[in-house]
């Protein structure tokens, strides 16, 4: 094997594993498309609520399903409240991390199916989670058909001016080593009100804590049936 040949195995190693590492004391960097790098909060992930996050969870009603969980840290704290809540996550070592600290979770897709479909109060898309796969339309759409008639997505969303885009990124580790492409969008709250829309929901509450920006999205009753554009890159469907 030449060393250029080693490095592309290096480079194509599956996000989780370098995230699993993390979640052990590694240091984690995230790069986008723009060659641009910065280091992700996993001490934050992992360590107590930040008043941000525990005033954002007031808003929260049981039962609630955290998608794209983590460590759990969300699960755990509203657990600790009495509301029952169970995080979804894809990285085994995220499901392992959050069940290790006392959270429930299980090892799901939110596409896939999901316990306890159409009955969940809230849905969490908080650390950005609202860009999960890269396409916010359809994370939302899936979203809306898991919650109960009465229910709301709570999300963490990007600052007023801040780009709304889909883009391709890597995870890299403390030693240059990097993961293989997943997709992710960033969506700002100047788009949130028409990408919910496209998704057959409609903003209930905006509100900004800490220089974080969140939204409070409920289903549109008066839209049934939803209907997305197609997704382009660049363009947070």
């Amino acid at each position: 094997m030449t060393l250029a040949h080693e490095r592309w195995v290096q480079a194509a190693q599956p996000p989780e594993e370098l995230y699993a590492r993390a979640l052990t004391g590694g240091e984690l960097h995230i790069r986008g498309e723009d060659g641009r790098s910065r280091r992700l909060p996993v001490d934050r992930w992992l360590g107590p609520l930040c008043p941000a996050d525990a005033r954002a969870l007031d808003r929260a009603r049981g039962p609630v399903l955290d998608v794209g969980c983590g460590p759990g840290r969300h699960v755990l704290a509203l657990t600790r409240r009495g509301i029952p809540t169970l995080g979804l996550d894809i990285a085994p070592a995220a499901v392992r991390c959050a069940r290790g600290r006392g959270a429930a979770a299980v090892l799901c897709s939110v596409f896939d199916s999901v316990p306890g479909s159409t009955h969940w109060q809230t849905a969490l898309l908080l650390d950005g989670n609202i860009g999960i796969g890269g396409r916010p339309v359809a994370l939302l759409g899936r979203v809306r058909e898991l919650l109960c008639p009465t229910g709301s997505a709570l999300c963490e969303v990007g600052p007023p001016g801040s780009a709304t885009t889909c883009e391709l990124l890597v995870l890299e580790d403390a030693n240059g080593v990097q993961s293989s492409r997943f997709a992710w969008a960033h969506v700002s709250i100047d788009v949130i009100a028409q990408t919910a829309a496209r998704a057959g929901m409609r903003v209930r509450e905006l509100w900004e804590d800490e220089g974080r920006w969140f939204a409070v999205l409920e289903p549109d009753r008066d839209r049934t049936n939803p209907r997305s554009a197609p997704h382009r890159a660049g363009v947070a469907a």
